[in-house]
């Protein structure tokens, strides 16, 4: 804690949050849920990383509510993206993964004043911050914005000094949600934490040290910047702000950084108990940093995993990985060992009574994590393994550095981390490359970026626009979709609003009203067609695009489409019933999953299409044969049942009661529509469906894979996809029927008997080529200077050989015995193998000293075109030239001699 101060009124970090909260709701503010840390709807973000992202659509008008008013406290991640810092959380006492924003928002109701005199009685009336250490800043104003003076005055009117408000520049100062939308000044309020008065001085605001800090921004959104730059004023300005509970939480606790906090106080507890050592709150400390490490990114890896985010190799799952792979590698810096999995309770003992979600999901949570760790503890050993031989080949080579593109290989392929590799190095006096590796990294970045897709569309800002003209599009598609009478609202080539779409040409189609469905909660964008005076065209996708603009891909088959023009547009009505169909079904598999698994299965992904159905959900082991029969039973029990399937539009706090399960990864307004079949499943979505799970008329799961750790994916058919399968397995069983003379039943046993004769025959195969080749090489002319006993090269006996056609692991075996046989000396032996060539050295324990495996087999193996490597006594080469085997056993007695006068 902090010396020498007694003003403060130490309030708990739930208190903090909760004051906040009700101060804004007494100011008319509806009190809004945090939203996913996985943003609904918005390509543009990898994690939620602020309290505006989830009310994004309502700043541009794109979204309304019934409220212009809310607050706001919002889980936040920021790692990966633009926010790639991961490496300095722990080594500073401010920077976080996972972090919660206090915020008040409002949507062209108050301004400036009333955004200021909020923020000045709540922090020195509500939380009682002395005025004296608290310092203000504003934008100053350039070329293009002149300088924010009403929020200067506004400031000062409030209660502060003018020598305490400070002007900065647009780093400082200036906010905009990208390079087009909306912007305008901020205003930061800073405060200073020292113990000495005198030190108060404006040069810390925004300076070096953490003295003097920011702890809260107001976001006056009062511009919205057009494609060349320019600045028009909004006509309803609005209010942005956020205030991190941690750096408040810092302050009010009097806490020297944020990791002394209260919150953090039973995970910090934990670590040290478990982990052997006390935490002493020094920077430089390796312990010290191991355990912030820990304590941060057990809440980040506990959040996100909560939030349905699953270690992969790829977007959001990626840097899961990094962070759970990072806590792993500073927990072992501990005197006791520690793992994420271990924190887990902790972090929900802190932050489970804000967030009940935690303790609902604890078991899926520890699962995840325990799954992960023991994953990577695997990496570990085989990684060691793979630095260990491409150490031992470095200094082979007589070298002293491992290369960066091998060391980025390392990295990136096998997941070891940096550190690791350069402990093992130092340890066999072998530097690593980083600056090489430095490189790789930033050229994968560059790449990963380039192919992303979670970066903004070029042509955001066309379809906003249209958005604003056109207004809601009226979707009619759930019960009429055949020659549905609509107009052509606008059109999209390339990026730019057209006229018309001419014969043989694409473009996106505005239609309104619209039976085409736009791709949302795992169901495919619909296909369909369009009909017109003097033309058709194709639809062959439908996506949203600036938030529900429902937007069609159209091919002009005939004539040319223009704008206004009025079409008739028809989803094909097997298509719609057949995508109905699997769309209910997957809500039925959903409910069978949590009734035979628990309902700590999440969902983690979907796909509806016409002809199949695919449902991703967490799982940490396959199903069994009679679980996934299981399964099958009882969806087919609800569509037998022929349940009726309502869907009905609620309050989304009414339908939250009525227990209805929300979809993975989608955004939901204030009113929801409810999905139910019967009473047996309840779900949020906004997809289309049968009437009756009678109309689904069959279902058949035909495959269960795992997708990724801890995510599996089951595909499945229903209704004419079912019937269709099942009519190619009775083909199929007729055709081997007929050809093996025997009836269905007995066909499995039937070809069991053939697989254990085949067995039998390959064994006998090969004991054969093994017998060939240990007694010699009978008409192989290239190796018949060789005999049973080898040449005598110098001093060294050679036995060389060409064997074709037998695998890896028998060619050691071949060797070994060669090796037996001849007692002293050098085996050679090549061999092809469905045109893969091999080449194979084996030395006898007295010659490793004269004679290395490893150099024979790198001099040799060019001669093939490939290269080896491997150990003293035994080293193997491939190769692509077949042709070129006979040679590289001539070569061999030169290699040898050139080895032994090195």
């Amino acid at each position: 804690m902090r010396k020498g101060r007694t003003d403060l009124l130490m309030l708990t970090t739930s208190e903090i949050r909760e004051q906040f909260l009700a101060y804004f709701e007494a100011k008319g503010h509806r009190r809004v849920s945090s939203s996913s840390l996985v943003p609904a709807g918005d390509p543009t973000l990898l994690f939620t990383n602020a309290g505006m992202n989830q009310f994004k659509d309502v700043f541009l008008g794109r979204e309304p509510r019934d409220y212009k008013r809310a607050t706001t406290s919002q889980k936040c991640v920021r790692a990966g993206g633009k926010h790639n810092d991961l490496e300095n959380v722990g080594r500073t006492a401010r920077h976080h993964t996972f972090f919660e924003m206090l915020g008040n928002f409002s949507f062209g109701d108050y301004f400036k004043k009333e955004a200021i005199d909020f923020a000045w009685e709540l922090i020195t009336k509500v939380y009682g911050l002395d005025v004296e250490r608290l310092w203000f800043t504003v934008f100053e104003g350039d070329d293009k914005v002149p300088a924010d003076e009403a929020a200067i005055q506004l400031w000062i009117a409030a209660g502060a000094r003018p020598e305490r408000v400070l002007r900065f520049g647009r780093k400082d100062n200036f906010w905009s949600m990208g390079e087009t939308g909306p912007c305008g000044p901020c205003s930061e309020i800073h405060y200073f934490r020292g113990a000495d008065l005198s030190k108060n001085v404006g040069a810390l605001v925004n300076g070096e040290g953490d003295d003097t800090m920011e702890i809260w921004n107001l976001v006056f959104m009062q511009y919205d910047r057009d494609a060349d730059g320019t600045l028009n004023p909004l006509p309803a300005p609005s209010v942005d702000t956020g205030a991190g509970l941690e750096r408040v939480a810092a302050v009010l606790q009097n806490a020297d950084t944020n990791y002394d906090i209260d919150l953090f106080t039973p995970i910090m507890r934990k670590i040290s108990a478990l982990g052997g050592a006390a935490y002493g709150g020094r920077m430089d400390h390796e312990i010290d940093t191991a355990i912030r490490v820990l304590c941060d990114h057990s809440r980040a890896a506990t959040f996100l995993i909560s939030d349905g985010v699953i270690p992969s190799n790829e977007g959001r799952g990626y840097v899961l990985r990094r962070i759970i792979r990072r806590a792993i590698r500073f927990g072992r810096k501990l005197p006791q060992p520690l793992l994420l999995s271990m924190l887990v309770d902790s972090v929900i003992e802190s932050m489970g009574s804000a967030y009940p979600e935690l303790l609902e999901r604890r078991s899926s949570v520890l699962k995840t994590l325990e799954s992960e760790e023991e994953r990577f503890a695997k990496t570990l050993t085989v990684g060691m393994e793979r630095v260990g031989a491409l150490l031992d080949e470095v200094r082979s080579r007589g070298e002293r550095t491992l290369g960066g593109a091998e060391v980025f290989r390392l990295y990136d392929t096998f997941g070891i981390p940096v550190d690791l590799i350069h402990e093992l190095g130092e340890e066999e006096g072998v530097t690593i490359d980083r600056e090489g590796f430095e490189q790789m990294m930033m050229e994968a970045r560059a790449k990963a970026k380039a192919s992303s897709k979670f970066q903004a569309a070029a042509d955001a800002t066309t379809y906003a626009r249209i958005a604003e003209k056109v207004g809601a599009v009226e979707f009619v598609g759930y019960e009429q979709y055949t020659d549905i009478d609509s107009k052509v609202r606008a059109i999209v080539v390339d990026g730019e609003e057209r006229d018309a779409l001419h014969h043989g040409s694409e473009g996106d189609v505005v239609l309104s009203p619209t039976p085409f469905y736009a791709e949302s909660g795992g169901q495919i964008g619909d296909a369909g067609t369009l009909t017109w005076k003097g033309g058709r065209g194709t639809v062959t996708d439908t996506q949203k695009q600036a938030g529900d603009l429902v937007v069609s891909r159209v091919r002009v088959d005939e004539g040319y489409l223009s704008v206004g023009a009025a079409i008739k547009a028809s989803v094909p009505a097997q298509q719609r019933l057949d995508t109905t169909a699997n769309h209910t079904a997957t809500h039925l598999l959903h409910k069978a999953l949590k009734e035979l698994l628990g309902d700590t299965v999440q969902q983690a992904g979907s796909l509806v299409a016409p002809d199949r159905l695919r449902f991703d959900y967490t799982s940490h082991r396959p199903l069994t044969a009679e679980e996934t029969r299981k399964i099958e039973d009882a969806v087919n029990d609800q569509i037998r049942a022929n349940l009726e399937v309502t869907k009905t539009v609620m309050p989304i706090a009414e339908a939250r009661k009525t227990g209805a399960v929300a979809m993975f990864g989608e955004k939901y307004g204030d009113q929801v529509r409810i999905v139910a079949a019967g009473d047996y499943s309840r779900e949020f979505c906004g997809g289309c469906h049968v009437n009756r799970t009678g109309d689904i008329g069959l279902f058949k799961i035909i495959s269960d894979r795992s997708l990724a750790a801890g995510v599996r994916r089951m595909e499945a058919l229903t209704g004419r996809g079912a019937l269709d399968y099942f009519r190619t397995l009775d083909d199929a069983s007729r055709e081997i029927q007929q050809q093996l003379n025997a009836p269905a039943k007995e066909l499995p046993a039937h070809i069991r008997s053939l697989q254990e004769k085949h067995k039998t025959l390959e064994r006998e195969l090969k004991q054969l080529k093994m017998k060939v080749a240990t007694g010699g090489v009978a008409g192989q002319s290239e190796s018949s200077s060789f005999d049973d006993a080898g040449i005598d090269v110098d001093g060294v006996r050679l036995l060389a050989r060409r064997v074709d056609d037998i695998s890896g692991g028998d060619l050691r075996n071949l060797a070994d015995t060669f090796r037996s046989k001849i007692k002293s000396g050098v085996v050679l032996i090549g061999s092809a193998t469905d045109g893969k060539v091999t080449l194979l050295a084996a030395v006898t324990s007295d010659l490793v000293g004269r004679v290395s495996a490893q150099s024979l087999i790198q001099k040799l193996a060019p001669i093939v075109g490939g290269k080896g490597g491997g150990k003293p006594d035994l080293a193997q080469a491939g190769g692509k030239d077949a042709a070129r085997i006979a040679e590289a056993l001539s070569a061999a007695p030169q290699a040898i001699r050139e080895l032994l006068s090195a």
